[in-house]
């Protein structure tokens, strides 16, 4: 690779495209077992349930941009799955609330655990001064290119 301070935009961002393949490999393998048991809107769901805690259905139906009768079909397998449990607000008795169950949250909580194994193997095969420039480059790529919304991560289930 050329040296970094003389590297023009286009080939950072032909490197930055081919270490975001490597990323999203590693996604695809961290979340793989997961969807031998929900599916891929179904994970994404429990996700966004991990971040925000107990969410409206209606809610959560508008952010994945879903008919809210389609969404609630969506809810009745997971909850017969044991993922999530409904609850009524206690702010509101007509809206219904949905939770993860314990069985969710450690779904979710088990990819992220691969997910970062797999990270923590990938940094092992780096020199301690190439984990440190990488550390550097992320954090300046992170800020950037700001905070990603949920709405922005939905798709990929993160």
């Amino acid at each position: 690779m050329e040296n970094p301070v003389a590297l023009s935009v286009p080939d950072a961002s032909d490197e930055t495209v081919t270490a975001s393949r490597a990323l999203l490999g590693i996604v695809a393998r961290s979340v793989a077992p997961a969807l031998e048991a929900v599916s891929l809107p179904q994970f994404r769901v429990l996700v966004v349930l991990s971040a925000q805690g107990p969410t409206r259905v209606g809610h959560l139906a508008e952010q994945f941009g879903v008919n809210p009768s389609t969404f609630s079909r969506s809810v009745d397998r997971m909850v017969a799955g044991g993922w999530v449990t409904r609850a009524e607000n206690p702010d509101s008795r007509r809206e219904v609330l949905l939770e993860l169950t314990d069985d969710g949250r450690w779904l979710v909580e088990s990819v992220t655990v691969r997910r970062r194994r797999e990270i923590e193997a990938v940094l092992e095969r780096m020199t301690a001064e190439d984990r440190a420039a990488l550390i550097s480059a992320l954090t300046a790529f992170a800020t950037a290119a700001g905070e990603p919304s949920v709405g922005d991560l939905l798709p990929l289930g993160l």
